[in-house]
């Protein structure tokens, strides 16, 4: 509401300025040209409405060396010898929570109305893009079970959602570092919602005031609490489409 009061503010302000200068006569029609010229390009893109459209593709929250930063996790699966493929230029500490992310779906198969044909003869392939970069850390652990497990139901993941937490093979999420600077960009990419780490919750209290009042936060214990959160409601499983 706040940055809406101010983009408003700005518009007003400018248009008054160009009715004292004798560029406009009141009343001026406040159309889409008039807005993009008082208020400038868009600030974002909203990405991650068009990359989750699809199951399997999860948004995460993340921290590089300038700051915060968003990155969508993508699962994909199809015929083969059962493995793990992982790319994105992964460290060793984000292959382990693709794994553990992996071995907790399947583990849990029959709870999210998996079939356990699913994983039979299947080779699983989850990639991180922006593969010049490289990426590490255990933070991105439920953002990878998310998206496996958004493939694997046929539940697309809520575009609105950002999510940050390590993950346990019991499922357990665990508190991460940096949780100031991944809310800023979750914002900064117009994301509304944010699921953290139960034990993080105090650190909300870092983020400025004006970002936290236009989030919703999800402070979370358990990967089935991610679930509940982030995907859409259920569709046809992948082990039975067409």
């Amino acid at each position: 509401v706040r940055q809406l009061e101010r983009e408003l503010g700005t518009l007003l302000r400018k248009t008054a300025t160009r009715i004292a200068a004798g560029e406009a006569t009141a009343p001026v029609a406040a159309d889409v040209t008039a807005i993009r010229d008082a208020l400038g390009r868009q600030r974002f893109f909203q990405e991650s409405a068009v990359r989750t459209a699809v199951p399997g593709v999860a948004t995460g929250l993340s921290v590089t060396g300038t700051g915060g930063d968003v990155l969508f996790i993508e699962a994909t699966a199809m015929p083969g010898k059962p493995e793990l493929v992982l790319t994105g230029q992964l460290g060793d500490v984000m292959k382990e929570s693709a794994r553990i992310a992996l071995s907790y779906v399947r583990a849990h198969a029959e709870d999210l109305d998996i079939p356990e044909e699913a994983f039979a003869e299947r080779e699983f392939h989850v990639h991180v893009p922006a593969g010049a970069i490289p990426k590490d850390g255990p933070s991105a652990g439920i953002t990878i079970a998310t998206a496996l497990a958004s493939l694997l139901t046929g539940r697309p993941v809520r575009h609105t959602v950002g999510m940050t937490g390590e993950v346990t093979l019991q499922g357990r999420v665990l508190p991460i570092g940096g949780l100031k600077q991944k809310v800023l960009a979750a914002h900064a990419a117009g994301l509304t919602d944010v699921i953290l780490p139960e034990r993080n919750r105090p650190d909300v209290d870092d983020v400025p005031e004006d970002v936290r009042e236009q989030l919703a936060f999800h402070p979370v214990m358990t990967i089935g609490e991610v679930l509940d959160t982030a995907l859409e409601p259920a569709r046809e499983p992948l082990a039975h489409a067409a």
